[in-house]
């Protein structure tokens, strides 16, 4: 199965889920002329980290947001893995992905397991409690949100379920961009699969973010990385090139977990 990915990395309007529906609307139109077939999306695109307003502007149910991608996919043809978004429930607020596939069906959803408190996460959102596991084409794939890639046991618990790929969407601070890329390369090569992250551009009050989307092979070489700035990113990944590597480190077959 080969794949184009597009990773549309963009600054957010703080606080402001119309527009940055407008503007995600936008994008994803513009990276659909190159035809690819998976669009990503950065974490918490339609509200940033306007945390204390959370309880406003976050997305009740989901099914604003859920009805968004769904039609943005079918328009395309595309899969989307839809970054994540503020759901507003009556257990709290969540931090979650939505993937939808080109057929408009929602694929997974998975809400964020690690909070973050350095951002104060832990005050406003309550944390997930099922895995990121989905299936595109057939294809096994597991999602992340930020924080959650500096937790390797949480990626290994998805990739010995065979997950292939694996996608990142972030709101990652420029402070800490070169632990940003030295884990999504660690992650790739210790798990043998394809990295796919998009992260967000520019800034808001309190922070400035990082950009530096990259598409990551099982080898851990680069296929396409971001700048600072606003940008799509795109490459082509092949998930036979997973097994070809799993084939000639097996590192799954050699795993002792008995031990660990």
């Amino acid at each position: 199965m080969k794949w184009k990915i597009a990773c549309i990395q963009f600054d957010i309007a703080f606080g402001n889920p119309e527009a940055n529906i407008e503007k995600v609307c936008e994008l994803v139109k513009e990276a659909g002329k190159d035809n690819p077939d998976i669009i990503v999306l950065p974490e918490l695109w339609s509200t940033g980290y306007d945390l204390g307003r959370l309880d406003k502007i976050a997305d009740s149910g989901g099914f604003v947001t859920t009805k968004f991608l769904k039609s943005l996919a079918k328009e395309q043809n595309a899969h989307i893995v839809g970054g994540s978004i503020a759901k507003k429930t009556n257990r709290g607020i969540y931090n979650t992905m939505l993937t939808v596939n080109k057929d408009g069906e929602v694929a997974g959803e998975y809400s964020k397991l690690h909070l973050f408190r350095l951002m104060d996460e832990h005050h406003f959102l309550q944390p997930g409690k099922t895995d990121g596991m989905f299936k595109l084409d057939g294809e096994n794939c597991a999602g992340f949100i930020c924080y959650d890639i500096r937790f390797p046991e949480w990626i290994r618990a998805h990739t010995t379920k065979n997950a292939k790929a694996i996608f990142v969407v972030a709101e990652w601070p420029l402070a800490r961009v070169e632990h940003w890329r030295t884990l999504l390369i660690a992650r790739a090569i210790e798990n043998q699969c394809y990295v796919i992250a998009c992260n967000r551009s520019g800034s808001d009050p309190k922070n400035e973010f990082a950009g530096h989307s990259m598409i990551i092979d099982p080898w851990g070489e680069i296929l396409a990385e971001a700048g600072n700035g606003a940008e799509t990113i795109t490459a082509t990944i092949d998930l036979a090139k997973v097994d070809e590597v799993r084939k000639q480190i097996p590192i799954f077959e050699d795993r002792r977990p008995q031990y660990y």
